[in-house]
């Protein structure tokens, strides 16, 4: 009897994980079939004042070439990983150090496409490790239950591309005045060229380092269309 008293006192804890585990699991599988409502992050912003221009669009109404451009500038490998690009890592990790030795920030990130969307869509904004380690937990089951296109969907809809502007369809019509179906390759380049910082940088009317950047995101596009590193998704 005395050995079943510490089984009983695990069992509460035990059910609770079993529980948290269900809600994760539950969340994850329903946003294969529907798209989020909102996001942490969009919740935030309309509470500090801002407004919020979200519209959903399904991958078919938006233009493939934005699907380019954003593989071309924030994941080049995302047909290829699962989930976590290992080389972009160490690389950014390399990068912060040397950046952190000479006294100044933290300058690169080696997130993917796939990391992002978990981050966005689940979690709230920051760079705390428990939410580093959330993220990674999110990133495997988006990545094992929704497939590479459904990541990509809701990745380019909950992405934020101007103060209270969030997916593609909406940032469209907020830079262009079209919609996210009718964008051009240069127009889905400069799109992808602000998305380090959406709040800071302007799509319609660049500045010299978003032309320079759209200009470097173009070329890359052709490379991404002729060597097929956008067939999850466009296949």
């Amino acid at each position: 009897m005395a050995k079943q008293a510490p089984i009983k006192k695990r069992r509460p804890f035990l059910a609770v994980v079993l529980v948290l585990t269900g809600l994760l699991l539950t969340s994850v599988a329903v946003l294969r079939l529907v798209p989020p409502p909102t996001t942490f992050l969009m919740v935030t912003r309309v509470l500090e004042g801002e407004g919020l221009a979200y519209r959903w669009r399904s991958l078919d109404h938006i233009s493939p070439r934005l699907v380019e451009a954003v593989i071309a500038s924030e994941d080049s490998t995302f047909c290829a990983h699962h989930g976590f690009d290992m080389k972009a890592i160490e690389k950014a990790l390399k990068a912060n150090a040397r950046a952190e030795k000479r006294g100044g920030k933290r300058i690169r990130g080696g997130s993917t496409i796939s990391q992002q969307t978990a981050k966005n869509v689940f979690l709230w904004p920051g760079r705390d490790w428990v939410r580093k380690g959330l993220e990674a937990g999110y990133t495997v089951l988006i990545e094992t239950l929704w497939g590479k296109r459904r990541v990509m969907e809701i990745y380019l809809n909950v992405a934020e591309w101007a103060p209270g502007v969030y997916g593609a369809e909406a940032a469209a019509r907020h830079w262009f005045g079209k919609s996210a179906a009718d964008l051009s390759p240069r127009e889905a380049a400069r799109l992808a060229a602000i998305l380090p910082s959406p709040r800071r940088y302007n799509a319609s009317s660049p500045g010299p380092y978003v032309r320079r950047r759209a200009s470097r995101v173009l070329a890359a596009m052709g490379t991404v269309r002729n060597d097929g590193l956008a067939a999850c998704v466009l296949g």
